[in-house]
């Protein structure tokens, strides 16, 4: 009788666990299992950029959440600067989007691709 007990309780703490492991960790970041940029995404990623000017930002991949008091989200994003020849670069777009619908730009984190400067391999490599 002590086994089967033990077993039943082992077994209702596993299954407790896993409950707990389902649920959205409050503070944490819960990274996108879809990487790709659908309505409601673009939808709330308009109404937070609504009104800024002077650099284009297209949303390219949205990246994930973090629970707070409401939500905050990140797209990884291609970033113009609105002038002729422009060269784009990428950026983190992180919105914070209220518990009403509210949507606003927390930060904005320029990426730079080239950090990493590798010596070009000659022909001869």
């Amino acid at each position: 009788m002590k086994k089967m007990t033990a077993v039943l309780m082992a077994c209702l703490l596993m299954l407790c666990a896993a409950g707990a492991l389902a649920q959205p960790l409050l503070g944490g970041w819960t990274v996108a299992d879809d990487t790709g940029v659908g309505e409601m995404e673009k939808e709330l990623f308009d109404r937070a950029m609504e009104g800024l000017t002077g650099v284009c930002y297209e949303p390219i991949a949205y990246l994930g959440h973090q629970t707070v008091a409401g939500q905050n989200h990140c797209f990884l994003c291609k970033a113009t600067v609105v002038y002729p020849d422009a060269v784009p670069t990428l950026a983190l777009v992180y919105i914070y989007e209220a518990l009403d619908g509210h949507a606003e730009i927390l930060h904005i984190a320029d990426l730079d691709i080239a950090a990493l400067s590798v010596p070009a391999l000659s022909a001869d490599e």
